[in-house]
């Protein structure tokens, strides 16, 4: 089953078909600039533009760097605050002509891990976190999804944790691996203390950098890097989307 997967963010919205019974991309991803101001229209034109340029028609599973309920963003990491309280499901429907499931962002990377990459077959508590612009992060409870968790914006310092321990801010404050590990091991060790997780697995864009920190990261719990890469979001998303598909005809 082909599904279209895209993959909203802060700088860019990339789709692809996903094949997702493999959990791969079926074509290459086609990705354009996140519009500036990302108002809810303009991010939606741009996701539109998307399913032209794949001649797409059926379902399409789309990630969003908010809290998703119902398809209603209920918060707007890195896009524009005229989210908040928009229905980007019913949006997306209108704007695409095709059937839509809007869910978070990290959510749906970490369902892609789950189902095909570092997390596959894992059961007991697993947390994934992506360290980029921002810190998402999804929980899994014996292969099932507490969604919405938003673990980023858990206070440290007086701080969210985003702003202390993201990749941006390592990047920013030009700091070494080992003051970033420093940073990013207090956060762990908070996550350890609320949920006593089995397994992290670490994504997001610092993920393809794991051989640089990942040795300087202590935990009680087993800890990976990510398999899915910047796929992940695509990948998670048109798996979520499995949903909208028709079941097929019974055999008579």
């Amino acid at each position: 089953m082909k599904i279209l997967g895209v993959d909203i963010g802060g700088s860019g919205i990339k789709g692809a078909p996903v094949d997702t019974e493999k959990g791969e991309l079926a074509a290459g991803r086609h990705r354009i600039s996140t519009p500036q101001p990302a108002t809810p229209e303009a991010v939606a034109n741009v996701v539109a533009e998307i399913v032209r340029y794949f001649e797409w028609q059926g379902p399409i599973g789309c990630t969003f760097p908010a809290v998703i309920k119902d398809g209603v963003a209920y918060s707007a990491a890195n896009v524009d605050d005229a989210w908040v309280g928009v229905n980007g499901q019913e949006l997306l429907v209108y704007k695409t002509n095709c059937p839509v499931l809007l869910l978070n962002d990290a959510d749906a990377a970490g369902i892609a891990e789950m189902e095909f990459g570092a997390g596959k077959g894992h059961s007991g508590v697993v947390i994934v976190l992506t360290f980029g612009t921002g810190i998402g992060s999804a929980i899994f409870v014996n292969g099932h999804l507490l969604p919405n968790t938003e673990f980023g914006h858990m206070e440290v310092r007086g701080k969210d944790a985003e702003h202390r321990a993201a990749d941006r801010i390592r990047k920013d404050e030009d700091l070494s691996w080992e003051e970033w590990a420093e940073r990013v091991n207090e956060f762990l060790n908070r996550m350890e203390l609320l949920f006593s997780p089995d397994l992290f697995i670490i994504g997001g864009g610092v993920s393809k950098k794991h051989t640089k920190y990942l040795h300087l990261l202590k935990t009680r719990a087993k800890i990976v890097p990510a398999q899915m890469r910047n796929e992940a979001g695509i990948i998670g998303a048109a798996l979520a989307a499995k949903v909208l598909a028709p079941l097929p005809e019974a055999k008579s």
